[in-house]
């Protein structure tokens, strides 16, 4: 079976010398690759650029993305009916950078605009614009595929946890969404069919996916 898994994490570029990430050392997806490999998948891994696992990815074909939109770019280039899953797990950066202004003491905003932002310039203010969602495209890129999504959360209870796995499914028409963070607490959360299964560990992780793999044979 064809599977790509996506992992670590995407950067938004300030300027052409500063980034904003995201914390993500793409290490379980990584893990996630060799665990599809060693069961005879044939693994697409795209792993973020700044990624800082020290894992070495078994699979033959690894592409390494940068921003949000050129993550989007790789995963579109591989579209196809033939994939039969897509697990992404990569931290993706919710917002880039708009427009950047520099505050004077009197209050009056002027924005910069400059390939490197000088560090003496004072206050600056930052508009952070939305970035695209890409799990919201995968549907049409990989019509056949079983869609695994994640939710990474710090804060909440339970069952607001749930319910934004439910809609995450709803509107991107996935199979299921892995929920993780310390929100969650310790293991990982599969909701699948408005209910959620809790797996104390990455390897019971792992095996569930194999067995929702399984059943789409």
């Amino acid at each position: 079976m064809k599977c790509i898994v996506t992992a670590g994490p995407t950067y938004e570029e300030l300027d052409e010398v500063r980034r904003m990430t995201n914390f993500s050392s793409g290490t379980l997806g990584a893990e996630l690759a060799d665990y599809l490999i060693d069961k005879g998948c044939e693994v697409e891994l795209l792993r973020g650029y700044y990624s800082t696992s020290r894992i070495l990815p078994k699979a033959q074909r690894t592409q390494n993305f940068t921003t949000t939109a050129d993550l989007s770019w790789r995963l579109e280039g591989l579209a196809s009916a033939e994939v039969g899953a897509v697990f992404h797990a990569a931290a993706v950066s919710d917002f880039g950078f708009g427009k950047i202004w520099q505050r004077a003491e009197n209050g009056e905003l002027t924005e910069v605009k400059s390939r490197k932002i000088a560090t003496r310039s004072g206050t600056l203010l930052a508009e952070l614009t939305p970035t695209p969602k890409i799990i919201g495209r995968l549907r049409g890129w990989f019509p056949k595929a079983r869609l695994v999504g994640w939710k990474y959360e710090l804060e909440g209870d339970g069952a607001r946890l749930m319910a934004l796995a439910e809609r995450q499914i709803k509107e991107n028409q996935t199979d299921v969404c892995v929920i993780n963070g310390s929100a969650y607490g310790r293991g990982f959360g599969l909701m699948r069919e408005s209910r959620c299964r809790h797996l104390p560990d990455k390897n019971a992780l792992f095996d569930a996916l194999w067995q929702l793999l399984a059943e789409g044979k």
